[in-house]
């Protein structure tokens, strides 16, 4: 059973129709005992920071992912759902994030020619060991939404990158706790590729 964390963050369907593609049980859920006893635990998201991690105080949520992170179980961060695992983002000041790995998040610098929120298809590049990135080939392709992006204080949780104007961290790993910047449940066959390593684990 893979949970999914229901917590009011947008984009929740679509990943669990992409999970069902690949034949996967899943379950949407804010309830803290399904979660812990899951499988595997999905915590995807758009929108505010703050307003995001406000949304899971308010339900429990955030002793519950700790708690489910401390099990060793695979759990994946999506868009949002990846900020939120660091500590803090310049876009709500003061606003502590989960904690779970170490880094901020901070604004994509616009220019004339690249415009924020980055919205659209931008290839990434793997880090060799990644375990939820394999298979992919050279520079695939994926789709991002957003306007805040990752600086991961340590280089070897970072298992890829991609250049939007500067270097953004685009997924992470650390041990059972993965993360993607990008939406692979919106990233065609890459992002099912993706998806169907996280499932395999």
């Amino acid at each position: 059973m893979i949970s999914i964390i229901d917590y009011d963050a947008g984009n929740i369907k679509s990943v669990e129709k992409a999970l069902q593609f690949l034949g996967e049980d899943v379950i949407i859920t804010s309830d803290r005992e399904t979660i812990l006893s899951s499988d595997k635990v999905i915590l995807p998201g758009v929108g505010a920071f703050g307003d995001a991690m406000n949304k899971l105080e308010v339900r429990g949520l955030v002793e519950v992912i700790r708690d489910f992170a401390e099990t060793g179980k695979p759990f994946l961060g999506i868009c949002l759902g990846l900020q939120l695992l660091f500590e803090e983002s310049e876009e709500s000041p003061g606003v502590k994030g989960l904690g779970l790995l170490k880094g901020r998040i901070v604004r994509i610098p616009g220019s004339d020619e690249l415009k924020v929120p980055q919205i659209g298809w931008n290839n990434i590049k793997v880090n060799p060991g990644s375990r939820l990135l394999a298979g992919l080939g050279d520079n695939p392709y994926v789709y991002f939404v957003h306007s805040y992006y990752l600086q991961a204080e340590h280089a070897e949780e970072v298992a890829a990158t991609t250049e939007y104007g500067v270097t953004i961290h685009a997924a992470v790993e650390k041990g059972n706790i993965m993360a993607t910047q990008f939406h692979p449940e919106k990233s065609s066959d890459t992002g099912l590729r993706i998806l169907k390593n996280f499932t395999a684990m």
